[in-house]
């Protein structure tokens, strides 16, 4: 007996687009598999920080996600920062204690009203299974965000070394943990019942340790989002996945390495 081994080519699509709210033009690259007939199941990912995605070898990466899958195409959005990152990039409507984060609803209705009406128009074929969204870093905290606040469109929720510390006050000014911005926004709000997590850190993230545990401020700060979560009724591991990555370090090369796990159980390829 033969066994047939399906492979998929990946292609790299680069586009300018021109954002009103904005007021730039924002560059992205879309990884599509090629040959889609339109009778697979296909489903969408949107990645912050693009010009990361571009360091890896994200097409082979895909190519090998989709190795034998027959009836499944995941199309990649990579979004590409600027030298606004530090604006466009945190939690709509409240900046950090240093003003960061000021675009960062500028930056959510770009995501929402004119990157994906443009990519849904280039794809030309219907999103028939899950829409996502993950980045890295600060990156990672901005899609956490904007899928939190719009639940009808986004199905799961990715974040890589996630800035979860991002806060609202100082650590010199009398800072607390009531005053992390993310927490607090779990805490008072809420979003679909089914929606899904992948959180990621590494072992070698950082080396902060702010209440002196002996455990790193990325890792206390995300286990602290899934503590969250938890409170507000989703349940591990049907809507949470947390993953430390031992050695993992705060760089491209960790998350290239961790992105097939998060590929696997977002979609199920």
């Amino acid at each position: 007996m033969y066994t047939t081994i399906l492979s998929v080519k990946v292609n790299t699509i680069n586009f300018k687009i021109p954002s009103a709210n904005l007021k730039r033009e924002v560059e992205i690259d879309i990884y599509v598999p090629e040959g889609i007939l339109g009778n697979e199941k296909i489903e969408l990912l949107l990645l912050n920080d693009g010009q990361d995605v571009a360091k890896m070898d994200f097409s082979k990466i895909l190519e090998e996600a989709h190795h034998n899958k027959r009836n499944h195409r995941l199309i990649v959005v990579a979004i590409k920062a600027s030298t606004e990152r530090l604006m466009e990039y945190g939690v709509a409507g409240v900046p950090d204690f240093k003003g960061r984060g000021a675009k960062a609803r500028l930056y959510n209705d770009f995501v929402i009203k004119e990157l994906l009406p443009f990519v849904k128009k280039k794809i030309a074929m219907p999103i028939t299974g899950k829409v996502a969204f993950a980045g890295f870093s600060l990156g990672g905290l901005s899609a956490f965000d904007i899928a939190w606040n719009n639940p009808s469109v986004f199905d799961a929720i990715g974040v890589f070394s996630g800035a979860f510390w991002w806060r609202k006050k100082d650590l010199i000014d009398g800072y607390t943990d009531a005053d992390r911005i993310m927490h607090a926004l779990i805490d008072t709000t809420s979003t679909k019942p089914d929606m899904k997590f992948w959180l990621m850190t590494g072992t070698e993230d950082e080396k902060a340790d702010r209440n002196k545990n002996m455990i790193i401020d990325s890792i206390d700060d995300t286990i602290d989002v899934v503590k969250s979560l938890l409170k507000k009724g989703y349940k591990r591991p049907e809507n949470i996945f947390y993953f430390e990555k031992v050695g993992g370090k705060h760089d491209v090369a960790t998350w290239e390495n961790v992105m097939p796990a998060f590929l696997t159980w977002a979609f199920e390829i």
